[in-house]
């Protein structure tokens, strides 16, 4: 039986029309489908989601993390009952360890950042909820994204109602052509490109990275076109070469800078953070604020504060680290670079080039992080997918989630994170397979 509007609504259900337009978008599917397909397939070898590798993760560790903040606590003379307040109770809204971060990116960053224009967040997503809401202020402001991409910041801007328009891609990262045309585009419409969001290192979803004068050249096309640029850099510390932030090369304050601990100490304690320094003219004509200051009040309203009980975990590590988290994560790091090693060797010698049942296949070769793309000659949908994972026992991630255009269609994105290099190779093998059998129409009803 069909049920009508008006019949669901006797019966209590909701009509979908009562909803916000962006829960019928496919796009909020995505990230569940990341965070989950592994599940559902739990016989197959999963590229699919960017999750950090668990193998290291030790849950003795987490009492003894918390433990070193709170002794962190009494050595700068806090009582036994400021201490318990400070592990039990709300905490600042912006945040308990702002200092530990601030300090934290001049040791693996080198950068310099008051710790006042710190927010501490509920992940980085919260960060970019903040940001997003604090920035965009009516329907002619429109947010620039680097494509294709993370699915987090689309995501957002739709249950935001942000105008969301792509700017072209290249191997090395926005292509600044391709941004002055979009934003002067836009100003004919009478609209206006209030901010980039673009992942200079290692990025999601391609692995890009940008070189260091594709950097600075950005930083001063953001000057000349007046935008700000949200950096967001989860997968740096990971990277085989070691680059300058934008942040880091910002001097004129046009960079708002997101972070996450999830990559770095572990996604269980959803804890991240923005850098947020722009000064913000104070309504009653005195002396100016930060951004942060007017991040710390939209998130008073949202999650009131960071879980005192994560902040202090994270805040124990970074102690124990000596400061910094990049030392400590060289070890998951050459992981993820043998097993990004070994799924390229193996596809290279599964899938080699010149030979017939190759054609079409390609992929790229990051410097580092977590992801890599691979070009295949027919379209990787979801049916494709369902097919690779019940069929071949390996799963992948369409491309064309990241895409707000028609791009990505016949190209892949492969998450070398949660794997061991032994899954990595038999990965590739039983891909290589998917891949020439679909491509070849072997396997197709």
């Amino acid at each position: 039986m069909t049920i009508t509007t008006d019949t669901a609504s006797r019966a209590g259900a909701l009509p979908r029309g009562a909803l916000h337009h962006s829960l019928s978008e496919p796009l909020l599917d995505t990230m569940n489908f990341l965070n989950e397909v592994t599940l559902r397939y739990p016989q197959a070898i999963s590229f699919a989601p960017g999750r950090p590798y668990e193998g290291d993760f030790d849950v003795a560790d987490v009492p003894a993390l918390i433990g070193a903040y709170l002794d962190h606590l009494r050595d700068r003379g806090l009582s036994d009952d400021r201490v318990r307040t400070a592990l039990y109770q709300y905490g600042e809204t912006a945040g308990q360890i702002r200092e530990l971060v601030a300090d934290m990116l001049r040791v693996d960053e080198d950068m310099r950042v008051d710790p006042a224009s710190v927010v501490v967040t509920v992940g980085c997503q919260e960060a970019v909820l903040l940001t997003l809401r604090a920035l965009f202020t009516g329907p002619e402001d429109v947010l620039l994204v680097d494509s294709p991409c993370y699915v987090g910041i689309t995501g957002a801007a739709g249950l935001l109602d942000i105008d969301v328009v792509p700017v072209p891609g290249t191997p090395h990262g926005p292509g600044l052509d391709g941004l002055e045309q979009v934003v002067r585009r836009l100003e004919r419409q009478g609209r206006r490109a209030k901010a980039l969001y673009v992942v200079p290192d290692c990025s999601n979803p391609s692995g890009v990275s940008m070189e260091v004068e594709d950097r600075t050249a950005l930083l001063d096309a953001a000057q000349r076109l007046g935008l700000l640029l949200l950096e967001d850099n989860p997968y740096g510390v990971f990277s085989t070469v070691r680059r300058p932030t934008l942040k880091a090369l910002d001097t004129a304050r046009r960079v708002v800078y997101l972070g996450s601990f999830a990559k770095t100490a572990f996604p269980g304690a959803r804890v991240g953070f923005v850098v947020a320094d722009q000064q913000v003219q104070s309504a009653d004509g005195g002396a100016p604020g930060l951004l942060a200051d007017e991040l710390a009040k939209v998130k008073s309203m949202v999650t009131v504060n960071t879980s005192s009980l994560s902040q202090a975990a994270v805040a124990g590590l970074l102690l124990r680290a000596g400061g910094g988290l990049r030392a400590v994560n060289e070890p998951v790091a050459r992981h993820y670079q043998a097993t990004m090693g070994v799924l390229r060797a193996t596809l290279a010698r599964e899938l080699p080039p010149g030979a017939r049942e190759s054609d079409g296949v390609g992929w790229n070769n990051p410097d580092g992080g977590f992801f890599l793309t691979l070009d295949v000659p027919f379209d990787a949908d979801e049916a494709a997918l369902r097919r690779s994972a019940e069929d071949y026992g390996v799963i992948w991630t369409p491309m064309r989630y990241f895409h707000l255009d028609d791009g990505g269609d016949r190209r892949i994105r492969l998450s070398c994170s949660g794997v061991t290099v032994e899954q990595a190779a038999e990965g590739a093998i039983r891909l290589a397979r998917f891949v020439k059998d679909h491509g070849q129409g072997r396997d197709r009803d």
